[in-house]
C-alpha cells in the first residue's frame, strides 16, 4: 500500500493508494480522481516531519565526482521542514550562482520510536520508503563534511514524494535502480546496492546517537551523475518500485514573487 497527502476538491487529505491506483481517504471515501489528474496537489508525504537526516557521499562514485574521499563512517547532516515541498511542485534556482544540482535519493521513513536499534531489527522500525531530491548549491560547498546553510537549507530545495510505500512492499531495498531525468533525458543512473552504508546500518548507527521517532526521515545519499539546473528545467527523480518525483525549476524572483 502507498500513503500520501494531497489537496483535492479544496480539502487536505491523507489517502491510501492501492495496487489498482484507487485513491481512498483514511476514513474510507473512494475519490473519483486519477493519480495523474491536475485536480490533485501533492503535499510532502510525511504529515508531521521529524528530524531529517541527510547522508553525504554515501555512494563512492559520487564522492569521487566531487573530489572527496569516501567517508569511513556516515557523513550525516540535518535538514529542516522549510526545505520540503511535494511532487509536481516548484523549486527555485538562487540568483547569481554558477552550479545547482539535483540529488536523487531513497528516503527511509521511521515508523516507531527506537533507541539502540540492532541492525537485524532495523527494518521493523521503518514505516516505508519514498523519494527525495536533495538539491545542492555547489558554489558554497566549502566542505561536504560540513555543508553550510547556503548549500542545503533553502526553502523548497527538498522535494519529496509523491507517496510512502510500505516497507513490506519493498522486499529488497538495497537493490533498486535510481535515475534522474532532466527534460526527458536520463542524466543519473545508479543502484542502492552501491551505497557505502546501507539502510539497516544507518538505522543502527543513528539510533546509537539519538532516539529515532515516527516521522523522522533518512535521506540515504545520491550516486554519480549530477548536472547543473536552470529555470524551466523539469527534473524527475525515480527509485525503482518506490515512485517518481517531478520538480520544475523556477527563478528566485518567480518563486518568491512580491517577497523577492
Amino acid at each position: 500500500m502507498r500513503h500520501a497527502r494531497i489537496i483535492f476538491d479544496g480539502r487536505e487529505l491523507d489517502v491510501d493508494i492501492d495496487s489498482a491506483d484507487r485513491i481512498t481517504t483514511t476514513s474510507g471515501e473512494l475519490l473519483n480522481v486519477t493519480l495523474d489528474s491536475d485536480q490533485i496537489t501533492w503535499l510532502p508525504p510525511v504529515k508531521e516531519p521529524g528530524t531529517i537526516f541527510a547522508l553525504g557521499l554515501n555512494y563512492a562514485d559520487h564522492a569521487t565526482e566531487l573530489a572527496f574521499e569516501p567517508p569511513k563512517e556516515p557523513l550525516v547532516f540535518i535538514k529542516h521542514a522549510n526545505t520540503l515541498t511535494g511532487h509536481k511542485q516548484i523549486s527555485y534556482r538562487p540568483d547569481s550562482i554558477e552550479f545547482q544540482h539535483y540529488e536523487c535519493e531513497l528516503v527511509a521513513v521511521i515508523g516507531k520510536r527506537g533507541k539502540n536499534i540492532k541492525r537485524e531489527d532495523a527494518l521493523d522500525y521503518i514505516a516505508g520508503y519514498t523519494v527525495c531530491n536533495d538539491f545542492a548549491i555547489r558554489d558554497y560547498l566549502e566542505n561536504y563534511y560540513r555543508p553550510n546553510l547556503r548549500v542545503k537549507s533553502r526553502d523548497s530545495l527538498l522535494p519529496m514524494g509523491p507517496w510512502i510505500i510500505d516497507t513490506a512492499d519493498v522486499p529488497d531495498v538495497m537493490n533498486l535502480r535510481l535515475t534522474t531525468a532532466v527534460n526527458g533525458k536520463i542524466t543519473q543512473d545508479g543502484s542502492t546496492k552501491d551505497m557505502i552504508f546501507d539502510v539497516p546500518f544507518l538505522v543502527e548507527y543513528l539510533s546509537k546517537i539519538m532516539t529515532l521517532n515516527p516521522g523522522d526521515m533518512i535521506a540515504t545519499g545520491t550516486p554519480h551523475g549530477v548536472v547543473d539546473m536552470q529555470p524551466g528545467d523539469i527534473v524527475v527523480c525515480s527509485v525503482e518500485n518506490i515512485c517518481s518525483l517531478e520538480t520544475r525549476i523556477v527563478s528566485e524572483q518567480t518563486y518568491y514573487g512580491d517577497k523577492y
